[in-house]
């Protein structure tokens, strides 16, 4: 069914986000940091000597996530052990296991400012705080998001495409039930 309304020559483009804007930015930035400092301590120090601090943040960031990996799994056999007995499970053992392996993934990248940043992640104090700010944020966003459910966002999702193009279209709900010897049209030759 067409309602006669001319088909744009150009589609619409969506609204570019800021994330999408300025991450390969910022990507790129991180970068030149992490190999300028790189420079930096090996001139001050030697070659073997950053290959040697680099290799040992990878090292420690494999243990770290390795660890963190383990106490997720053993929480998560906890838990379900718990719920099989019929106990209310506790959450409070699965705390961390995120950041921690956020901490040893970044310890994992070479890179100096990278190393820096995942040894911050893995103090518990830093974890808490960072913990209960991503919460409290997460909890306000979801304050402010519209009511509905999972299928009404993929439904939306469905509707809005990227592109900006708009089916349009007409549901025609037949509400009578259909007998079973069924009244069909003639057919015309």
């Amino acid at each position: 069914m067409t309602t006669g309304v001319p088909t744009p020559t150009h589609p619409a483009r969506p609204r570019r986000s800021r994330l999408r804007t300025f991450l390969p930015l910022g990507v790129a930035v991180w970068l030149v940091l992490e190999i300028w400092l790189l420079t930096l301590v090996a001139r001050a120090t030697s070659g073997f000597t950053v290959f040697l601090l680099l290799v040992a943040g990878f090292v420690l960031g494999a243990v770290v996530i390795k660890r963190a990996g383990r106490r997720a799994f053993r929480n998560l056999s906890q838990t379900l052990q718990q719920a099989q007995s019929g106990v209310t499970p506790t959450s409070e053992g699965g705390r961390g296991n995120g950041l921690t392996m956020l901490g040893g993934l970044l310890l994992m990248i070479p890179g100096l400012i990278s190393d820096a940043i995942g040894l911050l992640l893995l103090v518990p104090p830093v974890q808490k705080g960072l913990s209960r700010y991503t919460q409290r944020a997460f909890e306000r966003k979801m304050r402010l998001a519209d009511p509905g459910t999972v299928g009404d966002a993929f439904q939306q999702a469905r509707i809005h495409r990227p592109d900006g193009k708009v089916v349009q279209g007409e549901v025609i709900r037949d509400d009578e039930p259909r007998r079973p010897g069924g009244t069909y049209p003639p057919l015309n030759g």
